[in-house]
């Protein structure tokens, strides 16, 4: 029916957090009657030895599996949706190279305006409060305006979520130790993001 919107939801996680505030967008997403979400990660590309380093960790190993149910992203999944948000953990102040590598991948889209006007969004976490989510989020956004896509962050229509996140969209902070997920004030401005994204993804649609 009119109005019916598609979100695909595409993230970067190594421990988990990530993943959660995904999850969390999604809901929100499917908060909007007629809008359905669609959660897929990227490929690893870290060097083997480094993962086999990883692979040691019991937090690593935990996480991976709770993200097992979560296919692997491809550009074709950019295609039929009407709306894509990328979460990545900051890497010094910036997208994890696993995420930034599938978008720069999305140059074929750019050249035939494949993406352009659809709605777009970000989501991030980092080690600490100061720790670089804003510049991860906005670097995030630059590839969406690049893309001719509809940028949409989130709001503070809920007073009680002034102090949590920014307006560039939902982020967490994890720890040093990458063992503290996403608080429910994070996990809630990201579901409001979710929202409000396919809110205007339908509306654009009509």
């Amino acid at each position: 029916m009119a109005g019916e919107a598609k979100i695909l939801i595409v993230f970067y996680s190594l421990y988990g957090n990530t993943a959660k505030l995904a999850r969390a967008v999604a809901a929100g997403v499917e908060e909007v009657p007629g809008c359905s979400a669609v959660l897929k990660r990227v490929p690893e590309t870290m060097p083997r030895e480094t993962l086999e380093q990883l692979e040691k960790s019991a937090a690593y190993q935990k996480a991976q599996g709770e993200m097992r149910d979560i296919p692997l992203a491809t550009l074709d999944d950019l295609l039929d949706v009407d709306g894509v948000i990328f979460g990545s953990p900051s890497h010094f102040g910036n997208a994890a190279a696993q995420l930034k590598q599938f978008i720069d991948a999305t140059v074929p889209l750019w050249v035939k305006g494949q993406l352009a006007g659809k709605v777009g969004g970000a989501f991030c976490t980092s080690g600490s409060l100061h720790g670089g989510n804003e510049g991860t989020l906005i670097s995030l956004l630059l590839p969406l305006l690049h893309h001719g896509m509809i940028i949409v962050g989130r709001t503070y229509e809920d007073y009680s979520l002034a102090n949590w996140g920014t307006p560039y969209g939902a982020s967490s902070t994890s720890g040093p130790n990458h063992d503290q997920p996403p608080a429910e004030q994070d996990l809630a401005v990201a579901r409001a993001l979710g929202k409000r994204i396919a809110t205007v993804a339908q509306k654009l649609k009509g």
